[in-house]
């Protein structure tokens, strides 16, 4: 009972969290990833790029590009328009110009288990192969979200070859995010002056972005009152899971999502012979 007033009384000033319950805006953008595919970076370079007179932190990004897990829907009503919005729900199909960031899952998995780990979702001691099960079957408790084949799948194969659809690879990102950004400049109609793009970047380098973590990971929604011995932005690199993955681990996973994974450009480590790539030029450098 107590908690069915609760329930009423956050809903109706607009104090619940915002989740997949909201207002959608024609003129909405859309930041949408999977858990850990490098979403809150991308979030910091087109802050970045979008806002270049502003100082940019863990304080204030949430006014700029609020995150539906975290914020309320009176936050959310009251971000300026056009809003660009982060979210991590599967596919909504109120919501039409995309930027879909997409991690390969080998590497994700390695990182959201850190991530869970600092959540406090299960101990330290929580064996990684049963953890790589749980994700597989979506046995984790952000199972809302769909796993990451499902998450994945439920946008590029319904808006993938869209104009309003664009895909970014973390790879590519941290091959060369000034060009990646560019591609986002153009996607937002944004001046994509060299200048602006580099500056962008550099602001939102991982070193810049452990500074602020540093200093500010207790006032930050996502961090504050969470584990702080284990870092929020990470060691921000790719193909991590070549050296840290047990081979077991990476066959399951190359089992569950490999299809998708060819489709993104992905090479698979337990592969036999190639197979015909489908949305590969959604990801190649134009």
């Amino acid at each position: 009972m107590m908690y069915g007033l609760k329930y009423i009384a956050k809903r109706l000033l607009g104090t619940d969290i915002v989740g997949r319950d909201f207002a959608v805006y024609p003129d909405d953008t859309f930041l949408v990833s999977y858990p850990r595919s490098g979403n809150t970076w991308t979030r910091f370079l087109i802050a970045n790029l979008v806002y270049p007179d502003k100082d940019v932190s863990f304080l204030n990004i949430e006014r700029l590009i609020p995150d539906t897990s975290s914020q309320s829907n009176r936050a959310m009503r009251s971000t300026p328009r056009p809003r660009l919005i982060k979210i991590h729900e599967y596919f909504d199909h109120r919501c039409r110009k995309i930027i879909y960031i997409v991690r390969d899952p080998r590497d994700v998995v390695l990182s959201y288990y850190d991530f869970q780990r600092k959540y406090r979702h299960f101990e330290d001691g929580y064996p990684l192969e049963r953890y790589v099960d749980d994700c597989i079957q979506g046995r984790l408790n952000s199972a809302g979200w769909g796993t990451w084949g499902e998450n994945v799948a439920s946008w590029l194969y319904t808006r993938g070859k869209t104009k309003d659809f664009l895909l970014m690879r973390y790879e590519d990102m941290m091959e060369n995010p000034a060009r990646e950004l560019t591609r986002v400049a153009a996607f937002l109609g944004i001046d994509s002056d060299p200048t602006r793009i580099q500056n962008a970047v550099a602001k939102s380098s991982a070193d810049k972005m452990r500074e602020m973590e540093k200093r500010e990971s207790s006032q930050w929604v996502a961090t504050k009152n969470h584990r702080q011995d284990i870092p929020f932005v990470r060691v921000a690199k790719a193909g991590g899971w070549r050296e840290k993955l047990p081979a077991s681990c990476v066959a399951k996973i190359e089992a569950a999502w490999g299809d998708i994974m060819i489709d993104l450009g992905y090479e698979l480590s337990t592969a036999s012979e190639p197979k015909t790539l489908v949305l590969r030029e959604q990801v190649e450098v134009r």
